[in-house]
């Protein structure tokens, strides 16, 4: 639900922008409060994602400026991801391996 508000929103707001009645910064600001919301990532998940990219779990750690071992405790749910390796979960799943090359 919460998706498709946010999409009727900003779609809503493009239109006004290319109106000329919703100025640029207006444009970005409505775009930002619309990012989706990150969630939290199994072990089977973050598997299943670098095996979707045919990454090792060294490759991996290495796009994400990690320690292998830390991609090896996230799998093994010792470990799991926050902050920015969630994120960059998130946008690794969403928009490929090249968003973040």
């Amino acid at each position: 639900m919460r998706k498709s508000i946010a999409t009727s929103i900003t779609n809503t707001v493009k239109d006004l922008h290319k109106s000329g009645l919703v100025d640029d910064i207006t444009m970005k600001n409505i775009e930002n409060l619309c990012i989706p919301e990150v969630r939290e990532y199994t072990p089977e998940k973050i598997i299943s994602i670098r095996k979707k990219f045919r990454l090792s779990q060294a490759a991996l750690a290495s796009l994400f400026n990690i320690s292998p071992s830390t991609v090896q405790k996230w799998e093994q749910g010792n470990k799991k991801p926050a902050g920015a390796s969630m994120k960059l979960l998130d946008i690794m799943e969403r928009k490929g391996i090249s968003a973040l090359i």
